[in-house]
């Protein structure tokens, strides 16, 4: 008998799977052991097939008789085809690694259990939650978006058709966009459903994420699984139900090699299934905002969840105003005397900046001297706590100097400011409040999930935070936000600044007001008070921040009115990237012209990458945009491997 197995390590440049010989019957799905070159590697049984006219090597080992749920052997080929990406690196993507392994069998702490699906909770739902719920099951489309405002009870939705879900004996996925936010939904699902959950992420280590992915494939039950799109992954019989929290984020866009859209691929796998695929935000993607309208699948929940629930009071601070920052260059007067008050009330104040470290910036008043990363060459980031220079992008560290390493002169500055010199600044202001950061700098036992129940009962009095405080937390004791720079990112030269900025002001803003407390307020500090966007986030309304983007994006043809690519080059040298971005330039104008593309691509010229230099050399790219993704797809496929292009589709971003 022979089989087509697709190896999990790339093996040749444009290959995709290998024919092999076995004694023993296999199924498509199943996991083997099989020769590849010199070495083994772990394959995934595509199809049998008829014996070729050369000689194959046989299946060393069937690791697993179970086979992989036909949904996810379908999602390998689907990625595969839909983002150029070769097969063997879709398929690491699916099995988790070291599936050859033998374990020591002990119990993971996250493993699933064998509980039958009666034991639910039925969660209780307002008026407005039954519509939208009732409204979500009469859509035909499998993708249905839940626009819900922030507080509206969205996750009351999702319980209640888990519930349905799993009493039909079928599992659920609920993707979050990273690890920090699964303490409170772990909380509330195992209470309601009073059974254990099953959590993937990778903090875990790789055998305890081997383990559970043993456990799920092998188990009968129906399972309730949480964690970042790598859950996707997760071997369940029976998909019932996927849901897709805070599905803004483009966290749910994976960077590496294979690059793929998580929302993408669930809204495949809904289609392939035929089961709801729920995409639920408060400040959807215009793109998707856009398609649901047009395919219907759109329901909105405008009503906050408690009647309790306030607007809370909004103040735009402009920051060239000195005679609004006479206490502290970081802190205005209005914020400073709001968080005196709520530490009397016995109140909490989040003060939100999405910049962590001291300063941004390290240089020399004498000659200008500036402190960058050897290896990335972009600007250093000072670190006070650890007296300390890191680069935020690949981790090099370094002392500070004492005095100028080019001129010698000791008059060093750092400019700018991050979380860690605004928590300095507020333990100066405030010395009997207890304070806490959340960035990617706090230690293991300090992050926001590990410390979520003290932040809850109130044991800290100020938090500081970067994006990890903006998404999901509903804090009783929270009565007031600092913004500390709400345009920070609104300079970005990329086409989705705008709205990530208002994603993250709005999504900060629904922190407060959320019915605990009769009184909330919001304090934005911005260098531009009269942007549109600070101010559409300001009033909450995403429906006029949507018209205004739908227009820039239709003028700029910008998705959804094309779809995107982005190919770049990167080599050692300047000179070699330039020459190797202009061939991948004259070979795609050469396909357009060979295969008639010309109306519906264009092709930006070669410009440098927003990180031109790094490690890795010089980075160059080009931006194509085409009406019709066939096009596009087709105009990449031409291009010869060899000249080393690096291709993104649908990116996020373009920086």
């Amino acid at each position: 008998m022979f089989y087509e197995v697709i190896p999990t390590k790339v093996f040749r440049s444009g290959a995709n799977s290998l024919t092999y010989s076995s004694d023993f019957p296999l199924e498509p799905g199943q996991i083997v052991l099989i020769p590849l070159g010199r070495s083994t590697s772990v394959g995934i049984v595509l199809k049998r097939v008829k014996k070729p006219s050369f000689a194959c090597k046989p299946v060393k080992k069937l690791l697993y008789k179970t086979p992989l749920p036909s949904h996810l052997l379908k999602s390998l080929l689907w990625l595969s085809s839909y983002y150029l990406s070769p097969l063997p690196s879709v398929a690491s993507l699916i099995l988790p690694v070291g599936v050859e392994k033998s374990r020591r069998r002990r119990s993971p702490l996250n493993s699933p259990l064998e509980i039958p699906p009666n034991k639910a909770k039925e969660a209780p739902l307002n008026s407005a939650q039954r519509s939208a719920l009732s409204a979500l099951k009469s859509i035909k489309t499998p993708t249905k978006l839940l626009f819900g405002v922030t507080g509206s009870g969205k996750t009351n939705i999702y319980l209640s058709l888990a519930r349905e879900t799993l009493a039909k004996n079928n599992s659920v996925i609920l993707l979050v966009p990273e690890i920090a936010l699964t303490s409170q939904l772990v909380q509330i699902f195992s209470k309601t459903f009073n059974r254990s959950i099953t959590l993937i992420h990778s903090r875990q280590s790789e055998s305890e994420r081997h383990q559970i992915w043993e456990s799920l494939l092998l188990s009968k039950s129906p399972q309730i699984i949480i964690g970042p799109r790598s859950a996707l992954f997760a071997p369940v019989k029976n998909l019932g139900l996927i849901i897709i929290d805070e599905a803004h984020e483009s966290a749910y866009y994976q960077e590496n090699t294979p690059k793929y859209s998580a929302l993408r691929l669930s809204s495949f796998l809904a289609s392939f299934l035929n089961i709801p695929c729920i995409l639920g935000t408060a400040t959807p993607l215009v793109s998707d905002f856009c398609l649901a309208k047009s395919k219907k699948s759109l329901v909105t929940l405008d009503k906050k969840a408690k009647d309790s629930a306030i607007t809370p009071d909004i103040k735009i601070i402009d920051f060239t105003s000195r005679e609004s920052f006479l206490k502290s260059r970081y802190f205005s007067n209005a914020l400073l005397e709001t968080i005196e008050k709520n530490l009397k009330n016995g109140h909490q104040t989040l003060i939100y900046h999405n910049r962590r470290g001291s300063a941004p910036m390290t240089i020399c008043e004498n000659c200008g001297w500036q402190a960058l990363c050897p290896n990335c060459f972009l600007p250093l980031t000072l670190h006070s706590d650890s007296y300390s220079l890191i680069c935020h992008t690949c981790g090099y560290t370094q002392k500070i100097p004492s005095s100028c390493p080019e001129c010698h002169h000791p008059s060093i500055l750092h400019k700018g400011f991050g979380t860690k010199l605004l928590e300095t600044e507020l333990k100066k202001l405030f010395k009997e409040a207890k304070i806490v950061r959340f960035d990617a700098d706090s230690k293991k036992n300090e992050t926001l999930d590990s410390l979520f129940s003290e932040v809850k009962r109130g044991d800290y009095q100020i938090i500081i935070g970067t994006q990890t405080v903006s998404r999901g937390l509903d804090l009783p004791l929270l009565a007031s936000i600092g913004i500390v720079q709400a345009d920070a990112g609104l300079s970005l030269p990329d086409y989705s600044a705008e709205e990530k900025t208002f994603q993250l002001l709005t999504q900060v803003i629904g922190r407060v007001g959320r019915g605990h407390l009769d009184t909330a307020s919001v304090i934005i500090q911005t260098y531009k008070p009269t942007s549109p966007v600070i101010n559409f986030a300001k009033s909450a309304d995403y429906l006029g921040f949507y018209e205004y983007m739908i227009k820039k994006r239709k003028k700029q043809l910008l998705p959804p009115f094309s779809y995107l690519a982005k190919v770049s080059i990167t080599y050692k040298t300047e000179r070699t990237t330039l020459s190797k971005i202009r061939s991948v330039s004259k070979a795609l104008f050469s396909s357009i012209e060979e295969n008639s593309l010309e109306k519906s691509i264009k092709i930006s010229p070669p410009m440098p990458c927003f990180h031109e230099r790094t490690s890795s050399g010089f980075s160059w790219q080009l931006i194509i945009k085409s009406t019709y993704r066939l096009s596009l797809l087709k105009l990449l496929s031409s291009l010869d491997p060899k000249l080393g292009a690096h291709i993104s589709l649908d990116p996020p971003s373009l920086l």
